[in-house]
């Protein structure tokens, strides 16, 4: 928790300023030996709509939200964190009624309860930088279906993903984190997947089942090509994981479509184009939900 204080002192004929809290455009916010850590927002009503928190305030890099900073935040439908934040603090967002989050590659911890009660939120993706998320981060987000995690991850906290009753899919980028008790305590529906090459992995995490993520487009037999139902290839992988295959015509926009939502029932699926000879060219790529 940040504690808001204020020294000066002349030196040498120079003014020193540490920890004043100031106000600058819609945000109040510490200024603590060059940086900048957000504490609040200057509008009665808290953050509105879609919002980008600024990566510099004044010339200065924001790298903290501090302690219930935007707490109850009910019009707030957006958000996005700039990698210039290496913390998310404690309570930050919590019953925030955002339905879309974004945190870009640079954040370091979520502490805990940073998101709890975020209940509209329907999916999360954690970039490879967090290595510590706290004890109930998001709990009781009883919207959120998917999630996730980057590769950098060593410790998720207690209740961190509790409560979170549509949950469905936990995707693992990396090695298996050391998880807090009862991550996963009152949600009976979610399934953990982990990428080939990874360690630490078994075929429960937290009392959750888990699942080598592992499909492959098969392109060395006969369903992969040109035919009469469209463009296909057949998809293989570990038995009952769920998928989706986007397409995109141009790399350079990175612009991707999802055309079609699989589970691979049985460990194999065709997938077929019927539109692509509406295109010149088309590229396609398998990604989680």
């Amino acid at each position: 928790m940040l504690v808001q204080w204020v020294r000066a002192w002349c030196a040498t004929g120079a003014l020193w300023l540490m920890g004043l809290r100031v106000v600058a455009q819609d945000y109040t916010y510490t200024n603590i030996n060059g940086a900048i850590s957000i504490t609040g927002t200057t509008s009665r009503y808290g953050l509105v709509g879609a919002v980008t928190i600024p990566s510099t305030i004044e010339g200065l890099p924001v790298v903290n939200i501090g302690h219930q900073a935007f707490v109850t935040n009910w019009f707030l439908t957006s958000i996005t964190i700039p990698g210039s934040v290496t913390n998310i603090g404690l309570d930050a967002f919590e019953q925030s009624a955002m339905t879309n989050l974004t945190i870009e590659e640079g954040v370091i911890t979520i502490e805990g309860w940073a998101f709890l009660g975020c209940w509209m939120l329907p999916n999360v993706s954690i970039p490879n930088s967090v290595t510590s998320i706290g004890d109930l981060a998001f709990n009781e987000c009883a919207e959120l279906t998917n999630i996730t995690i980057g590769s950098g991850l060593t410790n998720i906290g207690g209740g961190a993903l509790d409560e979170c009753y549509k949950l469905s899919g936990v995707y693992f980028k990396g090695n298996a984190p050391t998880p807090g008790v009862s991550l996963f305590y009152y949600d009976k529906s979610e399934t953990v997947y982990y990428l080939p090459g990874t360690k630490g992995w078994g075929t429960t995490f937290a009392g959750a089942p888990a699942k080598l993520w592992n499909p492959q487009m098969v392109t060395n037999d006969g369903s992969f090509g040109a035919h009469q139902d469209g463009f296909g290839f057949n998809i293989a992988g570990t038995v009952d994981i769920p998928l989706v295959v986007e397409a995109s015509t141009n790399l350079a926009d990175r612009s991707w479509v999802p055309l079609q939502t699989f589970t691979l029932t049985n460990g194999l699926i065709h997938f077929s184009d019927q539109q692509w000879t509406n295109y010149s060219s088309r590229l396609y790529r398998i990604r989680s939900p």
